[in-house]
């Protein structure tokens, strides 16, 4: 009999048959929360009536035209459409599957551009499991171990993390650039040093927010020595962190951006954003792909933009946001094991602390499965998993967010309690 991998374990026991909107419902017939999202993915929750109707439509008139063969409409609608919510300047677009790909094709454009070596990684960040991408990797040792060796080329860098460090945000972002101009003097020259990568908000390394000063700071860097920013909205893109970038909240605009997840709803999407002038530095054949921009899934997407823009969810985001994070503030300012609440939009993180304030694994585990017995699904991050992180789908409404926290309050107070 054959099976899935073993290592491919669901952090839910539940087995879902349907979804709609915010709900997930198990075989068991039960309805779940779903503050996971797929993580991240239903931007427009599951099921949008609007997305599963250009899928359908799709589906019956062209399923595969692919796209370095030959051209077709839903591709040229999703340019355009990204053309609409696109920074200034980045005017160019290249589509591939997953995250991984689309940092992969990001890294091979900078280092074809400049002609140099390196790439600059934030300590903390993750960029995807290819081999790349894992090599840009450094949220956690269980996302690069095991196959070395990795890619060259690679230098870490501090991320502002506050919270970790113990100190306000700006001792923490001083510190950061401090050390990455030490980086540049020791260790990748700027004339080896083609890009540095960088998510506005950590995603698997615990849900931790950039601030402008330090965005800022890569910006006048990459200016001043001639490398290229690059900014992965895999996880922060299309509205999740209340403005339709995440790099929106810091005003500094990226040389290259990468997008996935969210962008079509659940179907596989995910592309690069640069100027037309910087694209064109690309290499004769370093672009392409079989399964990129499929017909379907650009025609997800551009329902999906429709969607969001109609249904002004980033909007929403922010003032759901706003609502889940005060709920989630209340129950932390009542449990002394949390250490903090994080996050932008509706990408919130809780982190869990042992009495000696260290990283509490163990608890955020405890809470977590409590959670599903609650009928609230949530995912772990942190370099411990000992972060909870909740990222409900951007149609989340009042009724469901206090119905996530009623759930979240009852699971920690079982979670923490627990021996």
């Amino acid at each position: 009999m054959t099976t899935l991998s073993p290592h491919l374990r669901q952090a839910t026991p539940v087995v879902a048959v349907r979804g709609e909107g915010v709900h997930l419902y198990g075989e068991d017939g039960r309805r779940y929360l779903d503050f996971t999202a797929g993580i991240g993915v239903t931007s427009t929750g599951h099921c949008h009536p609007r997305v599963v109707a250009a899928a359908q439509e799709q589906v019956g008139t062209l399923i595969h035209g692919q796209y370095t063969t030959v051209m077709h409409q839903p591709l040229r609608k999703l340019v355009d459409r990204l053309g609409e919510v696109l920074p200034a300047g980045l005017d160019s677009l290249f589509f591939m599957n997953s995250g991984s790909e689309a940092v992969e094709a990001a890294l091979r454009l900078a280092r074809q551009a400049t002609g140099r070596p390196n790439v600059l990684v934030c300590h903390g960040g993750f960029h995807g499991r290819t081999v790349a991408a894992a090599s840009m990797t450094t949220s956690g040792t269980r996302f690069r171990s095991g196959f070395s060796p990795l890619m060259s080329g690679v230098v870490v860098t501090p991320f502002p993390t506050t919270f970790r460090y113990g100190w306000d945000e700006e001792t923490a972002t001083r510190f950061a650039l401090q050390e990455l101009d030490y980086t540049l003097q020791t260790i990748s020259s700027p004339d080896d040093t083609a890009a540095v990568i960088v998510e506005p908000v950590l995603g698997e390394g615990g849900y931790v927010p950039a601030n402008r000063a330090f965005l800022e700071g890569l910006r006048e860097r990459a200016d001043r020595h001639g490398f290229l920013l690059i900014l992965d909205e895999v996880q922060t893109g299309v509205g999740r962190t209340g403005r339709f970038w995440g790099h929106d909240h810091f005003g500094v605009t990226p040389d290259i951006l990468v997008t996935a997840k969210g962008l079509a709803s659940g179907f596989p999407l995910s592309g690069i954003a640069a100027s037309e002038e910087l694209m064109q530095k690309a290499w004769p054949g370093s672009q392409g792909g079989t399964y990129g921009a499929n017909a379907v899934a650009c025609a997800a997407a551009c329902a999906t933009l429709d969607v969001v823009r109609d249904e002004k969810l980033v909007e929403n985001a922010e003032a759901m946001g706003d609502r889940l994070r005060a709920g989630l503030e209340t129950v932390a300012a009542n449990t002394p094991g949390i250490g903090d609440v994080r996050g932008l939009g509706l990408m919130l993180g809780t982190e869990f602390v042992t009495e000696d304030g260290q990283p509490d694994s163990a608890t955020a585990a405890r809470v977590q499965r409590a959670a599903v017995d609650e009928g609230l699904l949530l995912l772990l991050c942190g370099a411990w998993n000992q972060v909870v992180r909740m990222i409900p789908a951007l149609v989340v409404d009042e009724t469901a967010i206090d119905e996530g926290l009623r759930a979240w309050s009852a699971a920690v107070e079982t979670g923490t309690s627990a021996p």
